[in-house]
């Protein structure tokens, strides 16, 4: 399919009907449904990226100015993963699961059969302009459904060659790309889709989450926020800093959404830590890291503006000690790490989606950390942080977190984060941090690596989305499990029908609480 000249100019109300009107006919034709369709589709999403791998490198590179490895690591290779195992399980995906039946519906026999849910719009994201946009389509095709991609604006070479692709090698009855800015996903969210998926920020996802209410669209949304990484100090510290460093600026230059957001450690280990982090990311960045060719860019100047906000506010200004090095022109900006941020400050009331790593400690003394005293305050949601160390609220007081896993409590109390992490070898704390924390995902000793795991669902909880994908976990997200009994003409009870009767009410009760003697009983008149 190539992309009409005229609807990429102008794609208005008139336009998004008419699309969806070509989309509904050929998904009603049955064309999607056919094992034979959902292969070669996906077949063909392999040749995508095989046979422009270099392409799709360079369109990165100058969206994001993203390291080729980085790029092929996030984006080509987890694509390819996905495009394989649908490809390996897809068959079995699509075979009719068989239940049990109880001795309510006996004789019966039962299964549950996926169906596509029909026309589906993903909503790309920029940070992964191509996983993002290709990944969610990668199930939505499985499962038999017809597709609309919308990629984001904010990387255009990208999206050009998305679309060009997906054009020329994906079937243009039942898959199509719209390339546009706001106004063009305005028109899209009017129509009625039979799901939205979405990857962005909350705000945005509200608004695609109220345009669906208004058709009962089903709707999945991955979101963010801001993920913590607690760092015990009984730990390999040498892997441990190459795990943090790598999934905060190897992660497109924590511009991700699972990029680890902030740090809480111990004030003893907490030199140690900081003195790590500086020597990796030397060793990965140079004494001059704006010069560096292996640190993605920032997406752009709105970006790099909210991020120098968070950085210059005068809360946190005096707490870098580390980086803080920035490139307007050129839209660099160093890793920067800031030590003991004030809880009230604008770097930790959102997530910070860039380069910037504060790093929170627990005090280990029994009073404060310094001469000035514990403050009274009405309570309200959310950590205190003050004069260098970390608090928790309890009883109307101001009280220090002395211990590293009673921080697990001021996590939650910032709601739901897509992803939490923790560095340690003590069993109990493991088992604490995954029975108390509620994120998205959790990993253990390491950062962002589940999004990688096929066989895990990825996804959101509370404010950082909902609904999950990746893998059988994506199949299952665009179809819907249809539950079909079957029945035959012998067995037929007569107590289900007029007119009633004590004996009659009797064998019912014993039929649907399932209990073989109690119907034996109730046939024989004994209870």
């Amino acid at each position: 399919m190539a992309v009409d000249s005229e609807t990429k100019k102008v794609f208005d109300a008139e336009a998004a009907a008419s699309l969806m009107k070509d989309l509904r006919g050929s998904y009603a034709s049955g064309r999607t449904r056919s094992y034979e369709w959902r292969v070669a589709q996906l077949k063909n999403m392999m040749k995508i990226v095989d046979d422009h791998e270099q392409d799709i490198l360079d369109a990165i590179r100058a969206d994001l100015c993203k390291p080729d490895q980085e790029a092929y690591i996030a984006e080509i290779s987890i694509m390819k993963s996905s495009c394989l195992r649908a490809l390996g399980e897809l068959h079995r995906w699509m075979k009719p699961e068989k239940v049990k039946t109880s001795v309510t519906t006996f004789p019966s026999s039962a299964e549950i059969v996926s169906e596509p849910l029909g026309v589906i719009l993903i909503i790309g994201a920029w940070n992964f302009p191509l996983l993002l946009s290709l990944d969610p389509a990668i199930g939505a095709i499985a499962a038999g459904n017809a597709v609309v991609l919308k990629p984001s604006e904010l990387c255009p070479a990208t999206s050009s060659l998305i679309a060009k692709l997906v054009g020329k090698y994906l079937d243009s009855s039942c898959v199509r790309v719209v390339e546009g800015a706001v106004a063009e996903t305005s028109v899209l969210l009017e129509q009625k889709w039979d799901k939205i998926f979405f990857t962005g920020s909350g705000r945005v996802g509200r608004i695609v989450l109220a345009a669906a209410a208004k058709h009962l669209t089903p709707v999945t949304l991955e979101l963010g926020g801001k993920c913590p990484v607690v760092v015990d100090s009984d730990i390999n510290l040498p892997v441990a800093i190459k795990r943090i460093a790598g999934g905060k600026w190897t992660s497109n230059n924590g511009q991700a959404c699972i990029a680890p957001d902030y740090v809480i450690t111990t004030k003893d280990f907490a030199p140690k830590l900081i003195d790590a982090l500086k020597h990796q990311l030397e060793a990965w960045y140079g004494k001059d890291p704006l010069e560096s060719k292996d640190l993605a860019h920032i997406v752009n100047s709105h970006h790099f503006d909210r991020l120098l906000k968070l950085l210059d506010d005068d809360k946190v200004s005096g707490k870098i000690i580390h980086g803080g090095q920035r490139d307007k022109a050129n839209l660099k900006f160093a890793p920067t790490i800031l030590l003991d941020v004030p809880e009230d400050s604008l770097i930790m009331g959102e997530e910070i989606f860039g380069p910037l790593l504060p790093i929170l400690t627990v005090s280990s003394s029994d009073g404060p950390a310094s001469n000035e005293p514990v403050k009274r305050f009405v309570p309200t949601v959310g950590p205190l942080f003050q004069t260098g160390s970390l608090f928790r609220r309890q009883n109307n007081n101001v009280t220090f977190v002395d211990k590293l896993e009673e921080c697990f409590d001021m996590i939650i109390s910032r709601g739901k984060p897509l992803a939490a992490y923790l560095f340690t070898n003590n069993k109990k704390l493991k088992e604490k941090f995954v029975k108390t924390v509620s994120a998205g995902g959790l990993v253990i000793n390491d950062t962002v690596l589940h999004f990688a795991e096929k066989t895990l669902p990825f996804g959101g909880v509370g404010e950082s989305g909902m609904g999950s994908y990746h893998g059988k976990f994506s199949y299952d997200n665009f179809s819907h499990r249809k539950s079909v009994l079957y029945k035959g003409f012998a067995g037929d009870a007569s107590a289900r029908y007029p007119p009633y009767s004590d004996r009659k009410l009797k064998l019912l009760k014993a039929l649907l609480s399932g209990s073989v003697i109690g119907v034996i009983l109730a046939l024989v008149g004994w209870s």
